[in-house]
């Protein structure tokens, strides 16, 4: 498995901000209050975050610590993916968080201080969840083989030459 590089990252950013930019454009367009995100969200975010990365500090205590302890690679792969998609969905929410703050810091109008902080608490708070899903995503990561360095070189029978 591939780590999760900074290109998926920036896209769930860029989607995110047109997102956040386009919903507060409609309501308005429609008459509606902005959206602002509830002050729950941040910390819903950062629980999750301190959550992921304590289900990955096992595996990585497995596999740095002693030869005795075995590791599950199912579970380490689920802890992986969880990190993996944890970090993608924490780059979206940054980005409707910004996509949010730059519809309201280009209005004639100066917003409120609570809107505004909602909204750069909610940015915040999925940076955090980027940021753990990475290190998460990180402590999962299974050392190499030996044998995984060179594919050819164990022969499991399999090679039969046909002048045997």
């Amino acid at each position: 498995m591939k780590r999760t590089g900074p290109v998926p990252l920036l896209i769930a950013v860029a989607i995110g901000v047109v997102a956040g930019f386009l919903i507060d454009q409609v309501l308005t367009a429609g008459s509606q209050p902005t959206f602002t995100p509830s002050l729950m969200l941040p910390v819903l975010l950062v629980l999750l975050s301190v959550a992921l990365v304590a289900l990955a500090l096992p595996i990585r205590r497995a596999t740095a610590g002693a030869e005795g302890r075995r590791v599950d690679p199912f579970h380490a792969v689920r802890i992986a993916m969880l990190a993996r998609a944890s970090s993608i969905v924490g780059a979206l929410v940054t980005g409707v968080g910004g996509g949010l703050l730059l519809f309201l810091l280009t209005r004639p109008v100066t917003p409120s201080l609570g809107s505004t902080g909602a909204v750069l608490a909610s940015a915040a708070g999925g940076l955090v969840l980027v940021i753990a899903g990475l290190v998460a995503e990180h402590l999962c990561t299974l050392r190499k083989d030996d044998d995984d360095d060179q594919p050819g070189s164990a022969d499991p029978g399999f090679g039969l030459s046909h002048s045997d």
